[in-house]
């Protein structure tokens, strides 16, 4: 029989800390088994012996090694796990209706899948919570929305509406958990009630309605009550489901940069509204929740699946990467991309958006590049979905609060704050 370690006594062999052994886990170098409790780590000694002879692995170009102890979010393998549930089955029962975002929400939160994860499971409501914010944090959240430009994303309102809400909550730094989960539910709601609703066309409404544009009961699933705010146009089932979906997979990532910017500021006992506009904020850039938008932006230029060679073709002339592929953590496939965009494609399979990625995919594949990543089965989703513009970026910050509040509750709990230290490398003082 292989000799197991315990993960200090590998941690001891290999000179280092757990928490870079879990990073050692999590980039690949390393397999974790599990004991037969399901929960203690253990590693195979011989491994362990290899890796000590070869010395401690380098990190990939472009990464800087942060490694924060966490229960939230596993990923290894090349599969991803929330609080030990996988994450790809979950976003598969939610676009069939047998999950919902709030569920594995709660599941971040608690360590508990309400209900069972299934609708009509357990005690009337599931015991689950419910889901609404305060008139008040409400009210703020939208009169701040009239005196934005008419224009704007609905990520950039969104950057408006958190810190609106906060300054109604007087409660705002009570920490506990159920103070900091309750904080959580409002916030979310907030971010998708408070954006305008879209305007509906009479001619392109089905008989079926989801949420009312405004002040929709908390049991109405918050995948519908934002599809209000991102189409003027009812949602056929499928395509709820693909949204449903794709909130369950953006929930969280582990330490991603808006994770570890929100992770920060909850170690500085930053209350629950400041935590997520930290989150936010670093969430917008173009190489992280902004992503979507450059493949949105992609798929509206190209008219042809015919056009897809030349356009990659340009792109790589530029020196540019083509948005939707690659990706820090995955070595290959993004799994939660590939089922995202099948359930694109079980959902509308003539759309010309996905002919067009599909025709994009094979090319880039052609070329040996990096596979695709979420980023671009996000934004094949919206466009062929009919949303609005920069609807994959509220997509994700909807979807990424979840896990920005679980990162919060854990950091509140552990009491330590996150200080980085900087290695100098400018000019020495030559003075003395």
């Amino acid at each position: 029989m292989t000799d197991l370690l315990t993960v200090a006594e590998a941690a001891r062999r290999l000179g280092v800390k757990p928490a870079t052994l879990y990073a050692y886990v999590s980039r690949g170098t390393l397999r974790r088994k599990r004991a037969a409790d399901g929960r203690t780590s253990l590693f195979d000694a011989e491994e362990i012996e290899q890796l000590a002879r070869r010395g401690r692995p380098r990190r990939p170009a472009g990464v800087l090694d942060i490694t924060v102890e966490s229960t939230i979010t596993e990923i290894a393998g090349g599969r991803l796990r929330y609080r030990g549930h996988d994450a790809i089955e979950l976003a598969a029962a939610a676009s069939s209706g047998h999950v919902s975002f709030e569920d594995v929400a709660e599941l971040l939160w608690t360590g508990e899948l309400p209900g069972g994860g299934r609708r009509g499971d357990g005690p009337p409501g599931g015991g689950r919570p419910e889901w609404r914010a305060p008139e008040a944090a409400l009210a703020a959240g939208r009169g701040v929305q009239g005196v934005l430009p008419p224009d704007l994303l609905p990520l950039e309102r969104m950057q408006v509406i958190v810190p609106a809400m906060g300054v109604t909550d007087p409660l705002r730094l009570h920490l506990d958990r159920p103070a900091v989960a309750a904080a959580g539910r409002s916030i979310i709601v907030g971010l998708v009630e408070c954006l305008p609703p879209r305007a509906e066309s009479p001619a392109e409404s089905p008989a079926e309605s989801p949420a009312e544009a405004a002040g929709a009961p908390a049991d109405v699933p918050l995948a519908e009550r934002l599809w209000t705010r991102l189409s003027a146009c009812h949602p056929s089932r499928p395509m709820l489901g693909v949204l449903s979906a794709a909130l369950v997979l953006l929930a969280d990532h582990e330490l991603a940069a808006s994770t570890l910017a929100a992770r920060t500021a909850a170690s500085a006992r930053a209350d629950p509204y400041a935590v997520v506009s930290a989150g936010m904020g670093a969430m917008s850039g173009i190489l992280h929740g902004g992503a979507s938008l450059a493949v949105e932006t992609l798929l509206s230029a190209v008219r042809d699946p015919a056009e897809a060679p030349g356009v990659v073709g340009e792109l790589l002339r530029r020196g540019e990467r083509v948005p939707g592929f690659g990706h820090k953590v995955y070595k290959g496939e993004d799994p939660r991309g590939r089922l995202l965009l099948d359930l694109v494609r079980r959902a509308g399979p003539k759309s010309r958006p996905l002919a067009v990625t599909d025709a994009i995919i094979t090319e880039v594949r052609r070329k040996s590049l990096p596979e695709f990543n979420i980023d671009l089965a996000l934004g094949t989703f919206v466009t062929a979905a009919g949303l609005t513009r920069g609807a994959g970026e509220a997509i994700f910050a909807v979807a990424r609060t979840a896990g920005w509040i679980a990162h919060a509750l854990e950091a509140y709990e552990t009491g330590t704050i996150l200080r980085p230290r900087a290695s100098y490398t400018g000019p020495v003082d030559t003075a003395s």
